[in-house]
């Protein structure tokens, strides 16, 4: 691994630190804002908290991509150095973000909250990135390769579009401007999906060594369909919004066909484990694992959120929230910590750091699982007694919230203990491994592909 994309992935770990303490910090700064609003204002943690969190999310995709990308044979060596200003530009813009956050320096909108003019720097450092994958890109290339390139140039795309609020004739009307928001910013969460996806079809096909599902039907219908969900299923997030009711509804039913595809890939890989692999490959295999019970559960919530007459109650609660950090926590970083583990050998770690991972990652998922019925509990409350009872005042409704969110508060910072310690165990090792090599894998060929040429896997 080079230095620039071993720097970069302990960033990424570093991110994850600080989303966790943001989001712990926010929430009681919330619930106690007499004691934290001179230092610690809700108003300043939150922002904070989701730029990390959205940061740790794409830095981590990112260098992992870019890690597997540098084994390919004959790399070309103008990728490499794209690569490298990437990541550079990428890791002093979040710098910047940060040092703004803290003078109370901000100007962008929901969820890219800093000065706006911090966007330029960032979207020329993934331009940078897309043109490391386009380069290395070639013919016949495997459904992980796929979803990589496609992910990268929807984020690029949409990153775009939700700064087009800039222009004068988008502000002119509020309408206008919060539906290209909310469209760009849900479009964004499936283009980075698609990256975190071929990552997780990539260590599936590592860890099981069934070579033949990078060029399967049934991954290239999960790529194609990623892409479907991406162009095409923004509609629920503008739900709220004036729009033809078609729209919400073809928007929900291609948003679920997604998770039922990647549940399918995901239970497949688990029950054609063979023992010995699931031993070689314990810790990566324990986050796979995770992912695969939260998708189902966050399925089961997106399921439920998509009847109307439930709808009612739960757009704009803390149900919502609840389904964000479910993917949040409980899809997308356990899938980049299993990529993650693989990528600094996690199962050849000591006995007892291997064993305290197993540990936290237990405490994790536990502390996950109390966090996520609290935020439903508190959003069912929530939207009744705002639906059905508009004369109690929304101070009194919150009051009577607030006990759900103080569990939320103590569950978090359960996982702020848990997933700290992982976080600080595979930096740990990050260093550990810098100086040590790597096995290169096995080339992955397609079957039906009968010409003298060799495509490697990456």
């Amino acid at each position: 691994m080079s230095v620039i994309n071993r720097f970069f992935i302990k960033f990424s770990l570093w991110m994850l630190l600080c989303a966790l303490l943001f989001g712990v910090l926010a929430a009681f700064a919330f619930l106690f804002p007499e004691n934290f609003n001179q230092w610690l204002p809700f108003q300043q943690m939150r922002p904070a908290h989701t730029s990390a969190a959205l940061f740790w999310i794409i830095t981590n995709a990112a260098g992992s991509i870019c890690y597997f990308r540098n084994r390919e044979q004959n790399k070309a060596q103008a990728a490499g150095q794209f690569q490298s200003v990437f990541m550079v530009i990428w890791m002093l813009v979040i710098v910047a973000i940060f040092i703004n956050y803290f003078f109370n320096q901000y100007g962008g909108r929901e969820y890219w909250e800093f000065p706006s003019y911090l966007n330029i720097p960032l979207l020329v450092g993934w331009i940078f990135f897309t043109t490391t994958i386009l380069l290395s890109a070639k013919r016949n290339g495997t459904a992980y390769e796929w979803m990589w390139l496609t992910g990268a140039i929807f984020f690029l795309i949409t990153f775009t579009e939700q700064n087009l609020w800039h222009l004068t004739w988008f502000r002119e009307s509020y309408i206008r401007e919060v539906t290209v928001q909310w469209k760009a910013n849900g479009s964004m969460v499936g283009a980075w999906n698609q990256m975190i996806n071929g990552l997780s079809l990539f260590l599936i096909i590592k860890i099981n060594g069934n070579k033949e599902l990078a060029y399967s039907k049934t991954s290239f219908f999960l790529f194609f369909l990623g892409l479907f969900n991406l162009m095409f299923n923004w509609g629920h997030h503008v739900y709220n919004l004036p729009n033809a009711n078609w729209m919400r509804g073809v928007a929900y039913a291609v948003s679920m066909t997604e998770w039922v595809i990647l549940i399918h890939l995901l239970r497949n890989f688990r029950n054609s484990l063979q023992q010995a692999k699931r031993l070689e490959y314990s810790v990566s295999f324990r986050f796979i694992a995770a992912a695969e019970i939260w998708i189902c559960a966050n399925l089961l919530l997106a399921l439920l959120m998509s009847i109307p007459a439930i709808n009612r109650y739960t757009h704009g609660t803390h149900i919502t929230v609840a389904h964000a950090m479910g993917t949040t926590i409980g899809i997308n970083t356990m899938i980049l910590l299993a990529v993650t583990g693989y990528i600094l050998k996690a199962d050849a770690f000591s006995d007892a750091s291997a064993r305290l991972v197993r540990t936290m990652l237990r405490i994790t998922n536990i502390s996950l699982f109390v966090f996520w019925l609290s935020l439903i509990a508190a959003g069912i409350i929530k939207g009744y007694l705002i639906t059905e009872h508009p004369e109690i005042p929304f101070a009194a409704v919150m009051q009577i919230v607030n006990p759900f969110i103080l569990v939320v508060a103590i569950s978090g910072s359960a996982m702020l203990l848990s997933l700290g310690t992982i976080a600080f165990i595979f930096l740990k090792k990050n260093k550990a491994k810098a100086t040590e090599g790597f096995t290169e894998p096995s080339p992955v060929v397609n079957p039906e592909i009968k010409d003298e040429h060799n495509y490697s896997e990456i």
